[in-house]
């Protein structure tokens, strides 16, 4: 879809502006320095990294989060600002500093993130020239461009909208994000900032960012690594009017309905995009004999990469699917285990139907459902993956060149 086509399709939230601008943090040649501004203060909500090594912004967002207030995010692709010392938080402290006199905010009401290299020295010197021509563009630049600025591998902007009716107003939700390689869950790795002009209660949007993340980022691999600056970021500002969403009421179900949906959306697309991908896979579990073993079996699949690499071939190759659940340490009886590519089951009770050939019709395709039936319980579990390529090879043997 071309960019005219797709911003006709996107439904901006009320009160925030958006600018994306060049400061040639990694290499020149494209926008990589991006800032959402929400005209009224909002409320806010994150989640980060639970990797030990955390990226600089991600510590100082992880302080400034608990005010539960902003107005801004400032977000840069081509330097993580990860493993970068002392002067890496001076860096992001000022990042946001001359951001907020720039806006007449105060500092906390600026959040920042960096993906991209990790442990490579902030270019400064760039970025200080670049923040008062991202500032002007204020007015001048959309959610789009905002989202092609924090790309870093990713092939296309991810940006989704949707509206939401609670009581008898309608609101608006869009996010917008980045990822493609180092992703797995707990969080999956990404940049994400979720818009809304409805007005929730901070716990209210603590509880529902909190419930979209476990059913749609938590629930991504591509390359089973985790990175240092996963962050998502949801701000509400109140513009559309509406009685403000508190936790438990039928307006906070529809709410939280919504934002859960369009996270796993963005969520797809990230998998969509696996550096080198060429095809979408989805993992069902089904009848585990609890929601652990349902988890702990989906991934093991999801996270192989002779599974990846045989769905990259065509190759219906269920025995590898069935190593992936029988290393999984899950309770699994072999005698009783259904295996399927798409609606083909090629395995009956852990043993060949033969359908081998109909199979690798189905792989053919460019999004698979790859399902394994347990039969020993009621817990099923499902988890978006890609297939492993020569690309993701020759993406990452020259991420820093």
């Amino acid at each position: 879809m071309d960019g005219e086509k797709k911003a006709a399709t996107i439904i901006v939230p009320k009160g925030f502006l958006f600018s994306a601008v060049e400061a040639a943090i990694k290499k020149p040649g494209r926008k990589d320095l991006a800032l959402i501004y929400s005209e009224p203060e909002a409320v806010i909500s994150g989640m980060f990294t639970t990797n030990r090594i955390k990226a600089a912004p991600v510590k100082l967002d992880m302080r400034r989060i608990r005010t539960g207030r902003g107005r801004a995010i400032v977000a840069n692709s081509g330097n993580a600002n990860a493993c970068s010392g002392k002067q890496g938080m001076k860096d992001a402290e000022e990042t946001a500093a001359l951001v907020a006199k720039g806006l007449g905010l105060g500092e906390s009401a600026v959040h920042v993130c960096s993906t991209g290299v990790i442990g490579t020295p902030m270019p400064m010197e760039r970025i200080r020239a670049a923040i008062p021509r991202l500032i002007a563009g204020l007015r001048k630049e959309t959610l789009l461009d905002a989202a092609a600025a924090i790309m870093t591998t990713d092939t296309f902007s991810k940006v989704v909208s949707r509206r939401v009716k609670v009581g008898n107003v309608t609101g608006t939700i869009a996010g917008i994000c980045k990822g493609a390689g180092m992703i797995c869950p707990q969080m999956a790795t990404m940049l994400c900032f979720i818009l809304t002009d409805l007005s929730v209660e901070k716990t209210a949007l603590d509880t529902a960012l909190k419930g979209a993340v476990r059913s749609s980022f938590n629930r991504i691999t591509i390359d089973g690594d985790m990175s240092t600056n996963d962050t998502v970021l949801v701000m509400a500002n109140g513009k559309a009017a509406n009685e403000t969403i508190k936790e438990g009421s039928p307006e906070f179900s529809a709410f939280a309905t919504a934002l859960s949906r369009l996270a796993f959306d963005l969520a797809r697309l990230i998998a969509k995009d696996g550096e080198g991908a060429t095809k979408l896979i989805e993992v069902e579990v089904r009848n585990a004999r609890n929601q652990r073993d349902a988890d702990k079996a989906a991934f093991a699949i999801a996270n192989s990469l002779l599974v990846k690499t045989a769905v990259y071939g065509n190759d219906a190759n269920w025995g590898r699917i069935m190593a992936a659940l029988g290393y999984a340490r899950i309770g699994l009886e072999e005698e009783r285990t259904d295996v399927y590519f798409g609606k083909v089951k090629v395995a009956r009770n852990g043993i060949a139907t033969g359908k081998d050939r109909e199979a690798a019709e189905v792989l053919k395709g460019k999004e698979i459902r790859i399902t394994a039936d347990l039969h020993i319980g009621s817990a099923s579990s499902k988890v978006l993956t890609c297939d492993l390529t020569e690309g993701y090879v020759k993406i990452n043997a020259q991420y820093r060149t």
